[in-house]
């Protein structure tokens, strides 16, 4: 396997349900033994360290409002003894978007916007979009859009928006070329990987992100985009307040997220992982704590994968939605309004064929299970790309996270087996 990092790899989320041979083996983490009440997954994700696949690994899982139990495997970094823990931090990329639509939805239960509003009415830039004659093909070959984007279609991917790590072509580049970004990797350039120099602020990046066609017409694919990164400047707009504040003033505070954020403090780069890729039957560290782009402050708060958290504190954020609204006493929202955002917000009328939600549903930022989909109807969550994956089952009554670090995170199986494995152990 090589080193590029595959444009996949930044996708994240795509899954919620060998290249260790010179990897030295890491030490157990977390002390406490999740096997007796979770067999499945404790050998699950203790195999991939003692398979030396990956540097580390941890499960967080709490039943209801009770505490988390944490169990894992292994160090922060092959370059460390430092075990992996509920306090250790974790790039999530994409299991930002899930935080991003749930702030979205405060605003809509303060009134300060609906549902189904037109954003032209905050960000009027966004008033006549057009739409490509042919998806990813000229972006001059274009037609008016026959509706709005609306708030709705933002949350769901749903907006006819783009994604550089998705697209082809024109599209793509133009893009590229105005720091339409996503997401950060590394410091070091990354081969596969057009150098991208990210828009100065989320405001140019709106505006910017106006001037060029949509993929597609609004509200009628499911196509992962930009959207919730957009939805980040529709929030500061609608709120009066920058991005990154709103979401301290109005969830990570309330819930006692302190570890929460767009950066990694000096003083906390002890905590923070490496990034892995697989090379040549090891690990390669492109993005190595001490050095991590994630010392710097972004140039903008990325609304759809640029948070940094600890498993601790997702799973506060996690136990918040599975008690509707409220954990610990605390509550931030309405019941009704958490309801909603893990509700399926899409219309039938969707095609998602094909796509990462392909028979199910999708909410607030996060996939959303159907009484077809596997594992039963309750499901709401979402994953990131460098292996982290995160969701309540409301049905089962369960919040569930795992964490390690490597992209693309399909190079193991981590990511894309941790939600059935878990399921065996709390189903039978």
């Amino acid at each position: 396997m090589n080193m590029m990092v595959s444009r996949r790899a930044l996708m994240g989320g795509m899954a919620l349900a060998g290249a260790g041979a010179l990897l030295p083996r890491a030490a157990l983490a977390w002390k406490v033994d999740g096997a007796a009440l979770y067999p499945a997954t404790d050998a699950f994700i203790k195999g991939f360290v003692d398979r030396r696949e990956l540097a580390g690994t941890l499960a967080a899982i709490g039943k209801g409002q009770e505490a988390p139990l944490f169990f894992g495997a292994g160090v922060q970094s092959n370059d460390s003894a430092t075990p992996v823990g509920p306090d250790t931090l974790w790039r999530l990329y994409s299991m930002t978007k899930p935080v991003t639509g749930i702030a979205a939805m405060l605003l809509i239960e303060d009134g300060k916007m609906k549902l189904d509003q037109p954003i032209a009415d905050f960000l009027p830039a966004f008033a006549n979009m057009k739409v490509q004659n042919v998806p990813d093909g000229s972006i001059t070959d274009v037609r008016p859009a026959k509706g709005p984007i609306t708030v709705r279609q933002l949350l769901t991917h749903t907006a006819g928006l783009g994604y550089n790590i998705i697209q082809k072509g024109p599209i793509k580049k133009a893009y590229d070329d105005n720091g339409i970004a996503g997401g950060q990797a590394s410091r070091l350039p990354i081969p596969g990987f057009a150098p991208v120099t990210p828009a100065p602020s989320l405001a140019v990046m709106a505006d910017r992100l106006a001037a060029l066609p949509l993929v597609y017409e609004p509200g009628t694919k499911w196509s992962y985009s930009i959207s919730l990164d957009l939805m980040g400047r529709l929030i500061e707009v609608v709120s009066g307040q920058p991005f990154d504040a709103f979401l301290k003033a109005r969830l990570f505070d309330p819930l006692g997220m302190t570890s929460t954020g767009f950066m990694v403090a000096a003083k906390d780069v002890p905590r923070f992982t490496s990034n892995y890729a697989p090379f040549g039957g090891a690990l390669i560290p492109f993005d190595p704590a001490a050095s991590s782009i994630y010392l710097d402050r972004p140039p903008y708060p990325m609304g759809g994968g640029g948070l940094v958290s600890s498993a601790r504190d997702y799973d506060r954020f996690l136990a918040m939605l599975l008690g509707e609204g409220e954990t610990g006493g605390v509550r931030v929202m309405k019941r009704e309004t958490a309801r909603l955002a893990m509700s399926n917000l899409l219309a039938d009328s969707v095609d998602r064929k094909g796509t990462f939600i392909d028979g199910q549903g999708f909410g607030a930022g996060g996939r959303v299970s159907l009484p077809t989909s596997p594992g039963g109807e309750g499901i709401f969550g979402w994953a990131g790309a460098a292996g982290t994956i995160g969701f309540v089952h409301r049905g089962l009554g369960y919040r569930v996270g795992g964490y390690t670090q490597i992209m693309p995170p399909d190079a193991v199986p981590f990511q894309g087996k941790f939600g059935e494995t878990f399921f065996k152990d709390v189903t039978g």
